[in-house]
């Protein structure tokens, strides 16, 4: 039997926003583009600033370029403890790398990993997910009814399988080396879809205007 999940106040999840990407496809910086009025980024942004008001997350960092003064103000007014990657070319891993590390320090026993580029993360998922590890201790992620095939975000991260981030290359997340270990992570089945946002069609299509 699955045990009671705790109380989601005070929850001890820290969130990871990884915002250091170099935005190739787009053709420029993406997350300053504007998406319903403000800036990509914030939309992610601000998902996690409302889970940590109401004690779903505890607090947040964001892996942002060195350097990139714009998009580390937004993040910075919505709360966030940054941590400059002085080297983003390195790819995805050396954010997620990054952040990692920064969790590790504060003691954060896990980490809810949001990608910069994805502006529709709901509260009811961000909830169900803490929810999830914080009855069963294990590592979970979205698995949305709109993109079933495709693997879903955020992606929460119990402590014991940092590690294995060390080893990463290039544009590549956790998944692959949960998969070399044998690691299993948990599916949580959600309503709808998290759409990245890679081109300017990706934008104009949801009423951005790059």
């Amino acid at each position: 039997m699955t045990p009671a999940p705790r109380q989601v106040p005070d929850s001890a999840v820290r969130a990871l926003l990884l915002a250091a990407g170099s935005s190739r496809r787009f053709g420029g910086d993406k997350l300053l583009y504007p998406l319903a009025g403000r800036p990509l980024v914030t939309h992610a942004a601000t998902a996690i600033a409302e889970a940590i008001a109401g004690g779903i997350l505890r607090g947040a960092v964001a892996v942002v370029p060195s350097g990139a003064t714009k998009l580390a103000w937004h993040l910075d007014t919505l709360g966030m403890d940054l941590v400059p990657n002085p080297d983003p070319a390195r790819g995805l891993s050396s954010s997620l790398r990054l952040g990692l590390a920064a969790l590790e320090q504060s003691g954060a026993p896990a980490a809810l990993v949001f990608l910069a580029d994805q502006p529709f993360v709901r509260a009811e998922v961000v909830t169900g997910l803490v929810l999830h590890w914080q009855a069963t201790g294990r590592s979970v992620r979205p698995r949305y009814a709109g993109a079933p095939e495709s693997p879903g975000h955020p992606v929460l991260l119990d402590r014991a399988v940092w590690r294995l981030a060390d080893d990463l290359v290039g544009d590549t997340g956790l998944g692959d080396a949960l998969e070399r270990h044998g690691v299993a992570i948990d599916e949580l089945p959600c309503d709808g879809e998290n759409p990245d946002i890679d081109t300017p069609a990706d934008l104009r299509g949801l009423g951005g205007f790059p």
